[in-house]
Formats: structure tokens, sequence, C-alpha cells
């Protein structure tokens, strides 16, 4: 699926959800993106991302990643390095962080957005990721690949994901999967 900056920003004007925070986000996205750098990390207070919400065959688990810059379990994602085709991006990053190459992408649309700080490290300061996600299916049986962006990858049940985070934008995408049922 190719997403051009056009499209992203015509299906944003357009992103319907039933989550006020998501609604809250999408004009801050529309005013984003009539920055002409904001597909690069170097663009501040904030830039586009790209992410992979992975669940089973059974939408009962989701593939996470503890992430060795923020040490917290998250979704596989990352900037866009410039590529105005979002969901490339996501799909790469879903790649490079777990070694899969098997995905199916369960909906045309965008999955889910959301905007988060990022804490200045010695190199950069504290900033904004204005994440795209899209959702992907793959086998839970798939050797996965523990790269050096990472200290460990597991499946997590949906059902149990208040165990491991309080990230309201995690919880919002778990709901998500589960009414998919």
């Amino acid at each position: 699926m190719i997403v051009t900056k056009n499209l992203l920003t015509h299906t944003l004007a357009h992103y319907q959800t039933p989550y006020p925070e998501e609604n809250s986000f999408t004009n801050q996205f529309l005013t984003l993106l009539e920055h002409p750098r904001c597909f690069h990390r170097d663009h501040l207070p904030g830039h586009l991302t790209g992410s992979a919400w992975i669940v089973d065959q059974s939408l009962q688990s989701v593939l996470l990643t503890h992430h060795a810059k923020l040490n917290k379990w998250l979704q596989p994602g990352g900037h866009a390095d410039g590529d105005e085709n979002i969901f490339a991006v996501a799909l790469r990053e879903a790649e490079e962080e777990t070694g899969l190459r098997k995905f199916t992408l369960l909906r045309e649309a965008i999955f889910d957005i959301d905007i988060h700080t990022i804490p200045q490290r010695k190199d950069f300061p504290e900033h904004l990721h204005f994440d795209i996600r899209f959702l992907f299916q793959t086998d839970q049986q798939e050797p996965l690949l523990i790269t050096e962006e990472s200290h460990d990858l597991k499946w997590f049940p949906l059902h149990d994901l208040e165990k491991i985070t309080t990230n309201q934008s995690m919880l919002r995408m778990r709901n998500k999967s589960l009414s998919l049922l």
C-alpha cells in the first residue's frame, strides 16, 4: 500500500474514531503535515513516525518490543527519515525490529493515531512523535530476532496488557483489537 503525503492529509482530515483523545490529535497532525520537513527526525518540535500493532492469528495476543532507549514495552515503530509513505515506514520498522517478514495487513485504513513526548537525550532535545499506526497480523510461531534496538521481544495476551503498561494509547489499541473479534 502506498500512502502519499496528500493521501495521508486527506485520510486524517476524515479520520473517524470513537476515542476523544484521537479526535483531539487530528488537527495537530494536519498542521504538522503543512511543514515540508515533517517526515524528518530533525523537524522540531515534532515529526511523523510509523508504527505496527502486530496481533497473532487468534487476535488474542500482541507482539511488543522492550525498547532499548526508552526502557519500556512498545509496539515496533520508528522515524520516517524523509519517507512520506508512512505505511512503508511502519512495515519496515516491524520487519527491522522483529526479524519477521510475513505480515498480513488487517485494515487498509489507519488503525490508530497518537502524539507522545520523547524525552531529551544527550544528543537531542525533548520532542513529539506524531505516530501513525497500522494493524498487522502474523503467526506467533515464527522465530523472532532481537536487535540492538530492543532488550526483548515478546507476545503478550491482550487481556493482560495492564500488567505491563499504563500507556493509554496501547490500551486503546488493545481495545480496538478486541473489538474485531
